[in-house]
């Protein structure tokens, strides 16, 4: 579900209560744990929290580099944690994190699907996001696009 919202709170007011209230949540905690540099905004239809273009100009679609994207699609939530699908020694941290908490797993390369707030656990989330500041964000992408 693409949404065309041009700022995040224009993305919560279209949602119906029970959702907005879900996406609040932890788009609440995500901001609480965002490492200084990331900015959000809305992109690709979802709340994006991104490394700006001034800071990054140079990726190979012309777009700010996406670090984490909330979204209410039409069956799930997705979090999108691009950091963790950057790196194998973050996923693996990332999935042994989740294993202890002993919650149902739903994620794709670097989307957590969940239904319910209660499905996620926003800890282990947010000790990821916290993890990985903007320049070692930067530096995986580089070493990805064969840069490093």
């Amino acid at each position: 579900m693409r949404s065309e919202a041009a700022t995040p709170k224009e993305y919560l007011d279209e949602l119906p209560p029970e959702r907005r209230a879900v996406v609040a949540a932890v788009r609440r905690r995500v901001r609480a744990s965002m490492p200084k540099g990331y900015k959000e905004s809305m992109n690709w239809g979802m709340i994006a929290w991104e490394v700006p273009l001034r800071r990054y100009p140079d990726t190979y679609n012309g777009q700010p580099l996406m670090y984490v994207a909330l979204a209410a699609q039409k069956n799930h939530y997705a979090l999108y944690l691009s950091a963790i699908n950057a790196s194998a020694e973050r996923r693996d941290a990332f999935e042994r994190a989740w294993a202890a908490t002993g919650k149902k797993l739903d994620l794709g390369k670097s989307c957590l699907r969940f239904k319910r707030l209660e499905d996620v656990d926003l800890d282990v989330v947010a000790d990821a996001i916290a993890a990985v500041e903007v320049d070692d964000f930067i530096a995986s992408y580089e070493s990805a696009q064969g840069r490093r």
